[in-house]
């Protein structure tokens, strides 16, 4: 019996669609069979399968187990918890792959799937691949067996093997996504005071959305934090793979400043080493991680991307502007929000300053947020391809690893096509206001040549 997908499905590095119109059971069981079958063909026979907190993920996760087990592949049950934990299932069982079930941080009525395969991540071609595989419906046949594992103590337990941080006064909003549960159990092991927001796991996000790379999702924290006067606090998106965090006097810490602060614990234990970044970055994080010694490496975005250039250069630590962060020195080098906020923790302790501290010897960059810019699904990948024509046209210095980097005079600009919303994601940084005003009306332009109107915003 054959399945098609929904194209929009495969997405560059997971598969993620609107319940009850581009995604459904039909879609969970196909995936569950077409995964079998790779698993079989490759000699293995076990995987492991999580889901995250949506209202969805029970049924989508019902139906693609029924789909693994009729394909042959045995099944490792852990249940409700975040994508990390799945993750570090897969790492450390005898399995020859994993999927979560998780709409991460998009709308409540999404959701999707995350997948590894033989210890590493799944995504780009091997997605279509197994589009094309379930179109065939040339599936194995079997009946596979369920185990049900309880396996968030033992996460819990890893990620605070070797723990030698301070104790610091924290709080930590869970968004009502699935972190919630290990960040209860976390902050008993945690020395310190420790402030919860939002643990309890609702799929409907009754108090904020759960996205800590947009700003208004952190107001809740902001306020905890000044309130009761802490050191910090963290956040999580909605499958606790990101983290946000904010100093103790409200001002939040970027993705790329939260990865130049590791920076330099990392390197001090690793000299010389390459860090992986995303091109959404901002300059002061390559040029902060070369004069530490390190070699900055500029990459695609994307969870899977990262990773994977991490792993085939042997970088000991990545991330992105999302708040996707990537150990690899002393854990597995996926990204990990829980493990993230731990390892802050321990970097504020070793290098003897507070997470306030630290974020003021940040330079101060005159930059957009990340901007997302809607359009439809079809036109986003040729809206980038156009723009980069007039690009090379103009003779125009930029970079093309993941859409369109743009050097100019005043600074840098980026467009790209996202790879989990049907939008295009903006970013600018320049030396002095009166520049930033300049790229953005350069990225307007632009837009508005390929048919878009788009109102540029005004700096901060």
């Amino acid at each position: 019996m054959a399945h098609r997908f929904e194209p929009t499905l495969l997405r560059e590095y997971d598969m993620r669609g609107v319940v009850g119109a581009t995604l459904g059971p039909t879609d969970a069981y196909a995936l569950g069979r077409s995964f079998a079958t790779l698993v079989r063909r490759a000699d293995g026979s076990r995987v492991v399968v999580g889901y995250d907190g949506r209202l969805s993920s029970p049924m989508l996760e019902a139906q693609l187990v029924r789909g693994l087990r009729e394909g042959g592949v045995d099944v490792d049950r852990i249940g409700l918890g975040p994508t990390p934990m799945l993750y570090y299932a897969e790492a450390e069982r005898d399995v020859s792959g994993g999927i979560q079930i998780t709409g991460s941080h998009n709308p409540a009525d999404h959701n999707g799937f995350k997948l590894v395969f033989q210890h590493t991540p799944f995504f780009g071609q091997a997605i279509q691949d197994l589009g094309k595989l379930s179109a065939a419906g040339d599936w194995s046949e079997g009946q596979g067996r369920v185990e049900n594992v309880d396996i968030m103590d033992a996460y819990v337990t890893r990620l605070m093997q070797g723990f030698d941080g301070a104790a610091w006064r924290i709080g930590w909003d869970a968004g009502n996504g699935a972190a919630g549960p290990v960040v209860e159990k976390l902050v008993k092991l945690i020395p310190g005071e420790h402030h919860l927001l939002f643990t309890d796991i609702d799929g409907n996000f009754p108090n904020h959305h759960p996205d800590p790379s947009e700003e208004g999702n952190l107001a809740d924290l902001r306020d905890l934090v000044r309130a009761k006067k802490l050191d910090f606090g963290v956040a999580f998106d909605g499958d606790g793979d990101r983290i946000g965090v904010v100093d103790g006097r409200g001002r939040i810490i970027w993705g790329d400043q939260l990865l130049a602060l590791f920076a330099e614990v990392v390197l001090q234990d690793v000299p010389g080493a390459s860090i992986v970044a995303d091109v959404k970055g901002s300059q002061m994080l390559f040029d902060r991680i070369a004069a530490l010694g390190g070699e900055p490496v500029m990459w695609k975005a994307g969870h899977s991307l990262i990773k994977s250039k991490m792993k085939q250069i042997g970088s000991p630590l990545g991330g992105e502007m999302t708040g996707h962060v990537f150990f690899a020195d002393d854990y597995y080098g996926f990204d990990d929000g829980l493990f993230a906020a731990v390892r802050l923790i321990r970097a504020a302790s070793h290098l003897g300053r507070s997470i306030t501290d630290l974020r003021s010897g940040i330079p101060e960059m005159i930059n957009t947020p990340e901007i997302r810019i809607s359009l439809p699904e079809e036109r986003k990948f040729a809206v980038i391809a156009e723009i980069l024509d007039r690009l090379r046209a103009t003779g125009a210095v930029f970079d093309d690893i993941d859409g369109a980097r743009v050097r100019t005079i005043d600074g840098w600009w980026l467009l790209r096509a996202s790879n989990t919303q049907n939008a295009l994601t903006a970013r600018a940084e320049a030396h002095d206001a009166a520049g930033l005003v300049r790229i953005l009306a350069e990225i307007e332009s632009h837009l508005f040549d390929s048919g878009l109107n788009w109102s540029s915003p005004t700096p901060k």
